[in-house]
């Protein structure tokens, strides 16, 4: 039987055939080619997560209002212009401990709202004390373009200057940036190392330090980088831990980084209940691509991301969509920070709808009103699976989750 979309957003053929696990999360143990689970793995599990779906939360509460920090009132009057009506869980509960100077541990997935839960209280702490400098550390440039732009919109009119530093971009502009001595330093691993065996960064002078999404930063293999910054930092600082997931390696760095920690835990669950998933099942003798392209015909497919495994074949995809006339774009490793900049722009504005990736170059993407994400190709593992499918259901928005098998 083919596969066709129903026209009501939820249903594919073939997405009843899939068999529940009794046990929640895939084998470790079984492989097929490069992944630590198989297609059937997949399956069961995303069958598993739908039948034993967790019922929406309690809408949170929070105890302050951004009215009661006690913060400068130009951040206040900043805040109102981003239009945040009231503190998120991970800013309720965060950003009183930071204002008071603790070290402190947020456990919490992207989009919760946590690059305005360290922003907000740093500003305020750099713009009384100007002799304060902060150091953000963020696993993609994507992440650190987007902290570096919320930076300058809950700044604005503050007189904080701030150096973006990251791989692909200008370096003669980075380093003219790093020489007016800026407020804040947000950067990547592998620049800011950069940047500091050429002697252009200090890291002894940084007294306020922020590890944003650490568990990605060890996904991707910036280990090393991480202990070598963090054996350069002044002894005497601020030390602010975010990371979604806290494994073996992530506690290593953990142990070194923080002194005295309060601790939040603001992670809800692995996947929203607000996000549908499903699974698509193509014929041996339908493309996928072809399969693909059927979805994305139809009007209910507004704003999607679909992810593949590599750099050159979600180029490829890329390419043959858009001979198919569909407004697409990639983002992946190969692509000068510019051009991956120009891209997500033009998603973000609605110029084109599909924006392919690979998983490294989508880590931290925060996109607004994404309807579908799509894996095209199978993730390497569970976590993996949940980062991608958290690009859509945000902010208490519905989403739907699909993934391609059987091809």
């Amino acid at each position: 039987m083919r596969n066709s979309y129903n026209g009501r957003g939820s249903r594919f053929s073939g997405s009843r055939n899939a068999r529940p696990n009794r046990s929640k999360f895939p084998s470790k143990n079984r492989r097929k080619s490069n992944y630590e689970w198989s297609e059937m793995d997949l399956i069961r599990t995303i069958e598993q997560t739908k039948q034993f779906a967790a019922p929406r939360e309690k809408e949170y509460v929070p105890t302050h209002t951004f009215e009661q920090f006690n913060i400068d009132f130009r951040i206040k009057q900043n805040i109102k212009t981003l239009n945040y009506k009231i503190p998120s869980p991970v800013q309720d509960q965060a950003i009183p401990y930071i204002l008071s100077g603790r070290d402190l541990i947020g456990i919490a997935n992207t989009g919760t709202g946590k690059t305005a839960a360290f922003l907000i209280p740093l500003i305020d702490k750099a713009f009384k004390s100007r002799n304060d400098k902060v150091l953000i550390v963020a696993p993609t440039r994507e992440l650190a373009e987007q902290i570096y732009n919320d930076f300058r919109h809950l700044s604005s009119g503050m007189q904080l200057f701030s150096a973006l530093i990251i791989g692909g971009g200008g370096m003669r502009k980075q380093i003219g940036d790093l020489r007016r001595n800026p407020n804040f330093v947000i950067g990547t691993p592998g620049r800011i190392k950069d940047m500091i065996q050429r002697k252009l960064l200090d890291l002894s002078e940084f007294n306020n330090v922020v590890l944003d999404e650490t568990d990605r930063m060890v996904d991707i293999g910036f280990v090393q980088e991480i202990k070598y910054f963090i054996s350069l930092l002044p002894l005497q600082r601020q030390s602010l831990f975010f990371s979604a997931t806290v494994s073996s390696k992530v506690q290593e760095i953990l142990n070194a980084f923080v002194q005295n920690p309060v601790q939040i835990n603001v992670k809800k669950r692995e996947t929203c209940a607000n996000i549908q998933q499903e699974i698509v099942k193509i014929e041996r003798n339908q493309r996928k691509v072809d399969a693909l392209f059927n979805m994305l015909r139809h009007e209910d497919f507004r704003k999607v991301i679909v992810f593949g495994n590599t750099k050159w074949n979600v180029q490829k995809l890329s390419d043959e969509l858009v001979s198919r006339g569909v407004k697409a774009g990639a983002i992946h490793g190969d692509k000068r920070q510019n051009q991956r900049h120009m891209i997500l722009e033009k998603f973000r504005s609605d110029e084109i709808k599909v924006l392919l990736a690979t998983d490294v170059a989508a880590r931290g993407l925060d996109i607004k009103n994404v309807t579908h994400v799509i894996n095209y190709e199978l993730p390497k593992t569970y976590d993996d699976y949940v980062h991608r499918i958290g690009r859509t259901g945000r902010a208490d928005k519905s989403g739907i989750a699909l993934t391609i098998v059987g091809a």
